[in-house]
């Protein structure tokens, strides 16, 4: 097809962007030289990635899965560019709400004793599993399920339990056990990397829901009183809140903890990796 890098770069830039103004400020072209680039990318794979409107552009289908597929393309030049002079860079683990809570530093320490010369780096990414298939980091903690056709390896690292989030003083901080039913009649707000869906309540009993981007709308929420949240046990250790009090929840199942990561390993200290978080993680 004779695709060549520019035209990758091209597309990272308006979809990232999401204009051709910014992208083509991005890339530091003219907007006219970057729309020939965009239109010679679409004829030689011969299948529209961009649909312009007068107000703004948005990938297709076929569009966003090249866009991810040239992220980490370009991902890995740049990291290849980087070692051939620096040597092997950080291995990067993203997550999206809580790392590992507790057991976070401790892992990290260990693993930087034990492997000097391999040092982690950790990111915080609303939707780490995007960020995987965009390579921009090798490996991610997650309580949710990945899609099927992600294209990652996923393995199962412990179970946590879940707790209860409202606000300081709700009268639910002075029931000596909290269950779902009790959740009910009241708000709760929704993440979709906070490991709560409105599935953990049966038809006929689920909560009215309110949807929100990212762990810090997820506590404003809750400290304001607006809702309830649901969350893994991590949380409380990761996010404490002048504003939230957090409660154990009698009868909610257990989130599963996974580490996620490309099935063509970004970094090949991926398993090694893998192997020292069980060991850290076990009991």
């Amino acid at each position: 097809m004779n695709v060549e890098l520019r035209h990758l770069r091209a597309l990272v830039a308006i979809g990232d962007e999401g204009t051709i103004t910014g992208a083509a400020a991005e890339l530091h072209i003219s907007q006219p030289a970057l729309s020939r680039t965009l239109d010679q990318l679409e004829s030689r794979v011969g299948v529209r990635l961009v649909e312009r409107t007068t107000r703004r552009l948005a990938l297709t289908d076929a569009g966003r899965r090249l866009y991810e597929r040239a992220h980490s393309i370009l991902r890995q030049l740049e990291d290849a560019l980087t070692e051939t002079t620096a040597g092997v860079r950080p291995l990067r683990i993203g997550f999206a709400w809580a790392a590992l809570g507790d057991r976070t530093v401790p892992l990290l320490r260990t693993w930087r004793e034990r492997h000097p010369g391999t040092p982690v780096s950790v990111h915080r990414h609303d939707d780490p599993e995007a960020a995987l298939r965009r390579g921009e980091i090798d490996a991610a903690f997650l309580r949710t399920v990945p899609s099927p056709n992600a294209g990652l390896e996923v393995r199962p690292l412990y179970r946590e339990r879940r707790l209860v989030a409202v606000p300081d003083g709700d009268a639910l901080t002075r029931r000596a056990a909290v269950r779902l039913a009790d959740l009910a009649d009241r708000p709760v707000v929704l993440c979709a990397t906070a490991a709560t869906t409105a599935d953990l309540w049966p038809d006929g009993q689920r909560p009215r829901a309110v949807e929100v981007a990212n762990v810090d709308e997820w506590l404003t929420v809750i400290a304001t009183g607006d809702a309830v949240g649901v969350t893994a046990e991590a949380t409380e250790h990761s996010h404490p809140h002048p504003g939230v009090r957090y409660l154990a929840l009698a009868d909610a199942p257990p989130v599963t903890v996974r580490l996620a990561w490309p099935r063509v390993a970004t970094h090949p200290a991926t398993r090694t990796f893998l192997a020292h978080v069980r060991r850290m993680t076990r009991g």
